[in-house]
């Protein structure tokens, strides 16, 4: 038997062993008002009145009428059943009703379940708002991908229809809402803020809406500082973020973290010669490990084992601190109080004790960094300084242009990873948020947009 797909939550689509089957206009409506029928038989004449728009012919025109009829069905059944194996005998089935004129011809669509996307997508809803929250996201997200557009979209607003897609439309409403609602109780706020902005946008005047997406927004406000941007990577079939927020990085708490290191990753601040107290670097000892340096350092030590040094400096030419040299764009995971800090190496530390870097030594480093959030970060949040902007600063780059090398080289690695992280959070300190233009980064996201609204319109024509 063959495989058949039928989907109506948007433009209909009828996939015959996983291959698109092109129908022509009056086949397609057909097919779609059998649809809006939900498992029942519709008779001849009734097919003529909302498939063709004519009107009841007088009884000796009655056989013409059915003829017609017929042969659009003929025309379905073979679209549905190329290799003849009986699939649309058992899809399509013709019964006779009985009227008060006699015995009339009436044809029923018998889709199972798993045929249909609009029965899928009503039993998967059901189940799911009876579940816990956990099970009711998952699902509830899942069912949602289903939907590609309006219901039944070639007999919108007509009356025969209009019952069947009230029901999906209410429907698609309650699962939003339950998703909404499921992904708040789980604690990500930043995943139910999306679906309530849509809800919003489709139904502005809902106090109720309204109230729920405005404590959605003071929740994540309360939880990251105060939000400069957002907007979601431009990717089919899944949501990932970039956020910017003006705070404090160390106090992303439900975040994995980077902190930016030079290749011999010291950790000494005494005195600030070798690294500064002041620098995320330099903090990194006493905010999250409590002025513990050595501790910090067994960490590294640890981690870096497996990586190969370029190099080793002697005490002559570097009296002070680390030594040994490693690849720029070197970045290990360090555990500290359940979360990761990914320490990532995007700078040289010269024997002067002055760190230098460049464009392309970031570019590689995040490079290295995406690939080790890929493998250590546990698929969290991601809480980014502005790397560069320093004392090992990226000089021909300015605070703006290097928050839009951090997201664009992030946006490229979302295509590389499928599981990456669903937030990347670049943390802008109070005192330099006057000195930085986002604009790159708003630039940054009016491209991508409409380049994936390009893809996605030439797939749609294919």
């Amino acid at each position: 038997m063959a495989r058949i797909g039928i989907h109506v939550l948007g433009p209909l689509r009828l996939e015959v062993d996983g291959n698109a089957v092109r129908l022509t206009p009056l086949t397609t409506r057909l097919l779609v008002r059998l649809v809006a029928a939900d498992g029942e038989a519709v008779p001849v004449r009734q097919l003529r009145r909302d498939v063709w728009g004519l009107a009841d012919e007088p009884r000796h025109q009655a056989q013409r009428s059915r003829n017609e009829v017929q042969k659009r069905v003929l025309e379905l059944r073979r679209a549905l059943d190329p290799a003849q194996d009986g699939t649309a005998a058992r899809l399509l089935r013709t019964e006779q009703q009985v009227t008060v004129g006699g015995a009339e011809t009436a044809y029923r669509l018998a889709a199972r379940p798993e045929e249909l996307d609009c029965a899928r997508f009503t039993a998967t809803v059901g189940d799911a708002l009876l579940a816990p929250p956990a099970t009711a996201a998952h699902r509830l997200a899942e069912a949602l991908e289903l939907v590609r557009g309006r219901p039944l979209a070639e007999v919108n607003g007509e009356e025969f229809a209009d019952p069947f897609i009230r029901r999906l439309v209410t429907l698609q409403d309650a699962a939003r809402r339950g998703l909404v609602r499921a992904r708040t109780e789980l604690g990500r706020p930043d995943l139910a803020l999306p679906v309530a902005e849509s809800i919003v946008r489709d139904h502005p005047d809902d106090p109720d809406a309204a109230r729920t997406l405005e404590s959605l927004r003071a929740a994540l406000r309360a939880r990251h500082g105060a939000e400069l941007l957002r907007h979601a990577v431009p990717l089919t079939g899944r949501r990932v973020d970039v956020v910017l927020v003006q705070g404090d990085v160390f106090e992303q708490g439900d975040a994995n973290l980077v902190v930016g290191f030079t290749d011999t990753f010291d950790t000494d601040t005494g005195e600030d010669v070798v690294i500064s107290r002041g620098s995320v670097q330099g903090q990194l000892v006493d905010r999250l490990f409590l002025g513990q340096r050595r501790l910090l350092d067994e960490k590294l030590r640890a981690a870096l084992r497996a990586v190969p040094p370029v190099g080793t400096e002697s005490v002559r030419a570097k009296p002070r601190g680390r030594r040994v040299r490693y690849p720029v764009g070197t970045t290990v995971a360090v555990p500290v109080g359940g979360r990761r800090v990914f320490a990532t190496a995007y700078s040289r530390l010269g024997n002067d004790l002055v760190a230098r870097s460049g464009r392309d030594d970031l570019r590689v480093s995040l490079d290295r960094l995406w690939d080790a959030v890929a493998l250590h970060g546990q698929f969290r949040p991601l809480a980014v300084p502005l790397l560069g902007s320093g004392l090992a600063r990226v000089t021909d780059l300015d605070r703006g242009q290097l928050a839009a090398l951090i997201v664009g080289s992030f946006v490229a690695a979302c295509g590389r990873h499928s599981a990456l992280t669903p937030e990347l959070r670049v943390v802008v300190r109070p005192d330099d948020l006057a000195g930085t233009d986002l604009t790159p980064v708003e630039r940054l996201f009016q491209g991508l947009r409409g380049a994936h609204d390009t893809v996605e319109a030439t797939a749609d024509r294919e």
